[in-house]
């Protein structure tokens, strides 16, 4: 699963670094001093809960088509586009859509994953906290879904971390995977937007 962990490390990089662009904008309430939290056995490293971000009802999406790797999904409309690596972003404060496309020889199992890319995320990933591992079925089939917490990259000014709520969906069809990583800030009620862009997920020939 080697190149399974480089799409994993990709999705890591991409959700910092979004995070880090983001997260100047958000408004911070006031907390206690860190002597005070480590006074009251709080952990002075936590991530910080910001306000959840709900994706509107009425969200549009778009689609978009990764020809040259084989796909195609829909995407909140009016979200901004980066690429890192061979990953592409698609992203609105700490909500994000990541897709990556990899080769790999077997479909991953809720084994595998257990075993190989769950302690490289809890290596990689900040504040990382397994929820679950399952499969899930969508439109194109089978998918493995990964379920976790985690925390954004440091905040340049304050230096803290936001907690995120994460979803990883691996698709895999005749050799190739695509891992679609889903985020939004802790606590945000995204399932029914998080299924559309899941459902809307197409192999392309």
């Amino acid at each position: 699963m080697r190149r399974a962990t480089v799409v994993i490390a990709s999705t890591t990089v991409a959700l910092a670094i979004l995070a880090t662009a983001c997260g100047g904008s958000s408004t911070k309430t006031s907390s206690p001093s860190t002597q005070s939290k480590a006074a009251a056995g709080l952990d002075p490293n936590a991530p910080e809960v910001v306000a959840p971000g709900d994706i509107p009802d009425n969200q549009a999406f778009v689609p978009y088509t990764a020809s040259v790797d084989g796909f195609s999904l829909n995407v909140p409309e009016g979200w901004g586009r980066s690429a890192i690596g061979a990953t592409t972003v698609f992203a609105d404060h700490f909500n994000s859509v990541s897709a990556a496309a990899t080769r790999v020889a077997t479909a991953p199992t809720e084994a595998s994953v257990q075993a190989t890319e769950v302690p490289a995320l809890s290596r990689d990933v900040p504040n990382f906290e397994l929820v679950k591992v399952e499969t899930v079925t969508r439109t194109a089939g089978p998918a493995l879904l990964v379920t976790y917490r985690a925390g954004s990259a440091p905040d340049p000014v304050t230096a803290k971390r936001a907690a995120l709520d994460v979803e990883q969906y691996e698709f895999w069809r005749n050799g190739k995977l695509v891992t679609l990583t889903l985020s939004g800030a802790r606590g945000s009620d995204n399932t029914d937007p998080w299924k559309k862009v899941t459902n809307s997920f197409a192999w392309t020939p």
